[in-house]
């Protein structure tokens, strides 16, 4: 009866495993004071297998024994002690066979990097390792191995329209710069640097994965001049355009610098810069009626024209419709520059001399 019993189980755990001819398991072992679960499995006598990159099947060699870490079973950790075959081809050479549970990095069924995959979308590293109980490095490892398998199949032929923005990566002047299709909405490049070479370095990892530099019709870019310089050089054909955001974020570094020169000599002013930098829709009441004060005062105290420069302004960029946007844009540049609000001054002669651009983004 015992015996019946275990072939039952063995095609239970063979089912759920998907595991098939000529595979089979040759046994189970469960050790309850380790809380693992180890399943023996072997193949049928006289099998023949295929190896990558030659269709054929062989007779098998010899066999080395190999040790995957599988999904748990319930709240048991789970491991395959596989018998994996070896077969002589016929140049004299020894290939091992890749069991077809067998996964990108040595040591892992394919549903069980799966799973790592599923954690490393939604947690940190070490979360995923702590859960797994898997190495932070061999995570790491099994991201990067896919990472880079995604991105050697990458096709880049039917990318028109980029989005391309640096971000510091640590502390001082350290930037990596991102590279995103607009229309999948999604990141397509990644290099070290913000220079005119990290676009070059586009162009040509766009040609390596079937696109080309002169198709692509629009970039989205700061006003970095480095940027600006790439663009032409390297994406010929492509209209830059200034997109608002990082117009709005001048603006506000425009606010905090006011805001430090005024407070020299006005105290009031220290400990606002977070009131003056957030949108005034996710303040508080109380940090409203801070902010009114201060707005209340806005013939004498310069910070708070700038604030009201960057409302403004932000509220023209939000408009449709270009000709409207130009107007009004055009009246907003003369009115800061004839204002004493030094900083945003320079915000304003900055949209001048990036005008077109600007209006680009907004059509």
């Amino acid at each position: 009866m015992s015996g019946k019993v275990e072939v039952v189980t063995e095609k239970i755990f063979e089912a759920a495993l998907s595991i098939g001819t000529p595979w089979y398991i040759a046994g189970i072992n469960f050790d309850e004071s380790q809380r693992k679960l180890k399943i023996r499995v072997d193949f049928e006598l006289g099998s023949r297998f295929a190896v990558p990159g030659d269709s054929a099947e062989h007779p098998v060699h010899d066999t080395v024994t190999k040790t995957y870490r599988h999904l748990n079973f319930f709240q048991h950790e789970c491991e395959l002690e596989v018998r994996v075959p070896r077969v002589k081809l016929p140049d004299g050479s020894v290939r091992q066979v890749n069991p077809p549970w067998a996964g990108k990095l040595s040591g892992f069924t394919l549903l069980f990097e799966a799973f790592v995959l599923l954690l490393c979308r939604e947690m940190p590293f070490s979360g995923v390792a702590r859960i797994t109980g898997v190495s932070v490095h061999r995570v790491m490892a099994l991201c990067a191995r896919y990472v880079d398998a995604a991105v050697a199949a990458a096709d880049l032929s039917e990318v028109r329209r980029l989005a391309i923005d640096e971000t510091s990566r640590a502390k001082g002047h350290e930037y990596v710069t991102l590279f995103a299709d607009e229309q999948a909405r999604k990141v397509i490049y990644v290099a070290e640097g913000n220079e005119a070479a990290t676009v070059e370095a586009f162009a040509v990892n766009l040609r390596a994965h079937h696109g080309k530099p002169t198709e692509i019709e629009s970039v989205s870019i700061d006003m970095w001049p480095a940027f600006i310089r790439g663009v032409t050089d390297h994406l010929p054909n492509a209209q830059i355009t200034f997109d608002k955001f990082h117009v709005i974020s001048h603006a506000s570094t425009a606010i905090d610098k006011m805001r430090r020169r005024e407070q020299k000599l006005d105290p009031s002013l220290k400990g606002l810069r977070w009131l003056l930098l957030k949108d005034r829709s996710k303040l508080s009441p109380a940090q409203r009626t801070e902010l009114d004060a201060l707005l209340a005062h806005m013939t004498t105290k310069r910070t708070a024209r700038a604030w009201q420069y960057r409302e403004q302004l932000r509220e023209i960029l939000t408009r449709k419709q270009p000709n409207v946007v130009r107007a009004l844009l055009h009246q907003w540049c003369t009115n800061v520059l004839r204002s004493k609000v030094e900083p945003m001054k320079e915000v304003a002669q900055m949209i001048r001399n990036h005008f077109e651009g600007i209006l680009a983004w907004v059509s």
